[in-house]
C-alpha cells in the first residue's frame, strides 16, 4: 500500500525528526477484567464520510462497508487514576517522563512559562515544557491531585500500548473505534445526530468561543473534563467526541482498499505515525473541526501532549 501524507499538524504537535521507536509492552496479565467495557456484537457498517464538512486529504472518504467481529471496547477512556495504578505496579516511566518534556497549550501556563517556553513554529500555542507529563500536565508545580477521574494526557502511542497490555486488553483498530464511537447511528456527523448541540445541549467538550484566544467554557470545561462527563452515546460510550484525542492501533494512511466488504481492516503494516480519533477539548470548527465521528488525524507514537489518551479494547472471546 502507497505510503500517505502525514495530517497537518494544526491538531497534534509532533516530537519528528527521530527514527520510528516502538517499545516493548509491559508484561501481559491475561484475564484481566472486562469491567468498564461494553461488549459490541460487530457485524457491517458504513466507515468514513464524505460529509462536506469534512477534509478529504486526511482519508476520510470514500465511505465504505466494514465488517467486524464482536469486541469489548472500554466505556470511557483511561483515567489518571487507573494510569496510576499501572505505574504503581509496574514502576513504568512515560516517554515524556525519560525524554523529559512534552507538549502544553500555551493558555494553560503561567505567563513567565509561555514567555520562556519554546513554541511550535506553525502552531505557537503548543509550547514543549520541561517535566510536563502524565502527572504534572502543565509541567512542574501542576499535579492530576484533583484530575483522577480526568483522561489521563501526555501518554504516547507506546505508552498507551504498554497500559493496555499490563491490563490484558489492546488498543481499538480505527474501524472498532469508528464503529463504537457512531453508537448505532449510521452515517451520523456526530455519535449523537447531525446537529452539534441539539436542542440547545451541550454534548461534548470542544473549544467554545475563538480559537485559539477565547475559549468561553460554555459547555463546563476549559481542560480536560470527567471521562463520563456529557451523555453517552447509543453504545453506552463516554467522550468519543472532544475532551482528548484517543490512539488506535493503525499505523497511518489515506490509501483505503477497494473490497467490499473489508473484513477487520487494521491498517497497513508499517508506517510513521499511528492514528488518533476523536478529537479534543481544543478542536473548533473554524479550525480543527475534528470532533466529528469520522475525522481522523495521526502521530509519531513517541509524541505526547495535553489533549491526547486513549481506551483500551479486547477480543470477545478473551484477553488480546
Amino acid at each position: 500500500m502507497p505510503s500517505s501524507p502525514l495530517p497537518a499538524p494544526c491538531c497534534t504537535p509532533s516530537r519528528g525528526g527521530g527514527p520510528i521507536r516502538l517499545l516493548d509492552a509491559a508484561p501481559v496479565r491475561t484475564g484481566g477484567s472486562p469491567d468498564g467495557m461494553v461488549l459490541l456484537p460487530g457485524g457491517e457498517f458504513l466507515m468514513g464520510t464524505d460529509d462536506r464538512e469534512g477534509f478529504p486529504d486526511d482519508g476520510e472518504g470514500p465511505v465504505r462497508r466494514v465488517r467486524l467481529d464482536p469486541f469489548l471496547i472500554d466505556t470511557c477512556a483511561v483515567t489518571t487514576g487507573r494510569f496510576a495504578a499501572f505505574v504503581a505496579d509496574t514502576g513504568y516511566r512515560t516517554e515524556a517522563e525519560q525524554l523529559g518534556w512534552s507538549y502544553v497549550f500555551a493558555g494553560f501556563l503561567p505567563a513567565a512559562h509561555r514567555r520562556t517556553a519554546a513554541r511550535v513554529e506553525r502552531t505557537p500555542w503548543w509550547c514543549a515544557v520541561n517535566g510536563a507529563a502524565w502527572d504534572r500536565p502543565e509541567g512542574p508545580g501542576s499535579s492530576v491531585a484533583d484530575r483522577g477521574d480526568h483522561p489521563v494526557v501526555h501518554v504516547s502511542w507506546n505508552d498507551a500500548h504498554a497500559y493496555a497490555s499490563w491490563a490484558g486488553k489492546r488498543l481499538p483498530t480505527e474501524a472498532e473505534w469508528e464503529y463504537a464511537a457512531r453508537g448505532g447511528l449510521e452515517q451520523a456527523r456526530y455519535p449523537w445526530g447531525d446537529e452539534l448541540n441539539p436542542d440547545d445541549t451541550y454534548r461534548c467538550n470542544i473549544w467554545r468561543g475563538t480559537f485559539p484566544t477565547r475559549n468561553t467554557a460554555a459547555d463546563g470545561y476549559r481542560g480536560t473534563a470527567p471521562v463520563d462527563a456529557f451523555e453517552p452515546n447509543g453504545f453506552g460510550l463516554y467522550n468519543v467526541s472532544g475532551n482528548v484525542w484517543e490512539w488506535c492501533a493503525d499505523w497511518w494512511t489515506t490509501e483505503h482498499p477497494a473490497q467490499r466488504p473489508l473484513p477487520g481492516p487494521t491498517g497497513p503494516a508499517t508506517g510513521s505515525a499511528k492514528v488518533i480519533r476523536g478529537g479534543s477539548h481544543m478542536c473548533h470548527k473554524s479550525y480543527c473541526n475534528r470532533y466529528r465521528v469520522a475525522a481522523r488525524s495521526a502521530n509519531t507514537p513517541d509524541s505526547s501532549s495535553g489533549h491526547t489518551g486513549f481506551r483500551c479494547a479486547r477480543d470477545a472471546a478473551g484477553p488480546a
